[in-house]
Order: C-alpha cells, then sequence, then structure tokens
C-alpha cells in the first residue's frame, strides 16, 4: 500500500502568521513610524522577521495587509492618480485588491481641507482601500485643526479589526 498525502482534516493546524508591509512617505508624522512598527510587532499572529530583498510586485505578494502611514498629500496625489515613480507608489499600484489596504492621510489643516483632498481620498475609497481618518490636534507647525495622523493605537487597532475579518473570509 502506497503512502497517501495527508487530507487537510488530518494535518494538524498551524496558526498562519500575518506580514504587514508599511509604506512611509515624508510627512513629519513618519517620527511616530519605530513606535508603530514595534506596536504592530505586538500583533499576534504578526510575522516577525525580514527575508530576502525583493521588488514591488514580490512585495504586494509578500504581504497580507499594507498599511502606508502616514500617507503625505503628495503620495495621496500620486495614487489616486495612478502616479507610480518609487518603490511605495509601484507597490500600490500593483496592490492585489483581494487583500486589504489602509492609509493613514497626514498633512497640514490647509492641505486637508483643500478640496481636491476629498476627492483624492475618496478614490482611494473607491479602490477599495480602507481610510484611518486623520485627527484634530496642534500639528507641528504650529497650526491647529484635523491632517495629524491618527494615534498609533487606532492604526494597530484597525489593522488588528481588518486582519481578523481577512482571517474569516479566507
Amino acid at each position: 500500500m502506497e503512502p497517501r498525502a495527508s487530507s487537510p482534516a488530518t494535518r494538524p493546524q498551524v496558526e498562519r502568521k500575518f506580514r504587514i508591509l508599511v509604506g512611509v512617505t515624508g510627512s513629519v508624522a513618519a517620527l511616530k513610524l519605530p513606535l508603530l512598527v514595534s506596536r504592530l510587532l505586538d500583533v499576534p499572529g504578526m510575522w516577525k522577521h525580514r527575508s530576502d530583498p525583493v521588488l514591488h510586485i514580490e512585495l504586494r505578494r509578500w504581504a497580507d495587509l499594507m498599511l502606508v502611514a502616514p500617507l503625505d498629500a503628495n503620495t495621496l496625489g500620486k495614487v489616486a492618480s495612478g502616479i507610480c515613480d518609487n518603490l511605495l507608489t509601484c507597490v500600490i499600484r500593483a496592490w492585489d485588491r483581494n487583500k486589504p489596504l489602509l492609509f493613514c492621510p497626514a498633512m497640514n489643516t490647509a492641505m486637508w481641507e483643500h478640496p481636491i483632498t476629498a476627492q483624492q481620498v475618496g478614490q482611494l475609497k473607491d479602490f477599495g482601500y480602507t481610510e484611518v481618518p486623520c485627527v484634530a490636534k496642534k500639528l507641528v507647525c504650529g497650526d491647529q485643526g484635523l491632517g495629524a495622523m491618527a494615534e498609533v493605537e487606532t492604526i494597530v487597532d484597525k489593522v488588528k479589526e481588518v486582519l481578523s475579518q481577512h482571517r474569516s473570509i479566507h
């Protein structure tokens, strides 16, 4: 009798690790990146070490979720328009829209309130991407109002929520 391949029902269930690709733009909110990444590493099931170097198509295949935090006004405009002139915008343009992509806008209040910003955010939502809304506070430039990137805990909570929904679907 030849050995049979084990069926899915008889194989031990191993918790699959999730991999998050974090995209970073030139916003001053990028200062929060070390804290954000360290907190994301605490998410259960999170991948914890680096693999071989990859290009934009390999990155899109590798990641289960993409998080762009912060997403500055310049990159928001590029993504909404389909411009892909750097690694981050190329990964976003090549992104598998069956996988979640979250974006966290961060810009000066005057930029946030410009009418084109709402159109561009709407375009990203039309692509199926999920916004983690910016918040109002005193910005680094001294202005007060909307435009600051969401708090790290808010972002991490949204990532956990989306990953749990994604797990239940797949």
